[in-house]
């Protein structure tokens, strides 16, 4: 089974925020998955990849959108793992300790973006107005 993927492009803005953790949400809660109490349906176990390469102009309202994103994963069982992490970014998690909550791979850009539209929990969100 594919991990479960969220790709952020654009520029982030503090009222794009509950839009992404919406659509979390929603790949998190992915049809044939088993149930769990609450009735909440989660996808299969792992961690969820969040792309973050095509965001412009990284800023404070994507270090929120991280720490929103990682409450959301945390709450399935689940991790939130970056993913082409610029140094900007890399150096905001560092300044407000996110760095730690979240996972970091494949620092500075490299490695492959993930594919929309590909089965497995793949969802491209580009922000409005970017």
């Amino acid at each position: 089974m594919k991990p479960i993927v969220l790709v952020v492009a654009g520029h982030v803005t503090r009222d794009a925020v509950p839009a992404l953790c919406a659509e979390l949400e929603t790949l998190l809660s992915a049809p044939g998955a088993p149930p769990v109490p609450g009735g909440a349906s989660p996808a299969p176990p792992g961690p969820v990849e969040c792309d973050v390469g095509g965001v412009d102009r990284p800023g404070l309202a994507l270090v929120e959108a991280v720490a929103r994103l990682a409450l959301v994963a945390r709450r399935s069982g689940r991790q939130l793992v970056l993913r082409r992490v610029g140094p900007e970014l890399q150096g905001l998690l560092d300044l407000v300790g996110l760095a730690d909550v979240v996972g970091l791979g494949e620092p500075g850009g490299s490695g492959e973006p993930a594919e929309a539209g590909e089965p497995g929990g793949v969802a491209e969100v580009r922000v409005p107005g970017a």
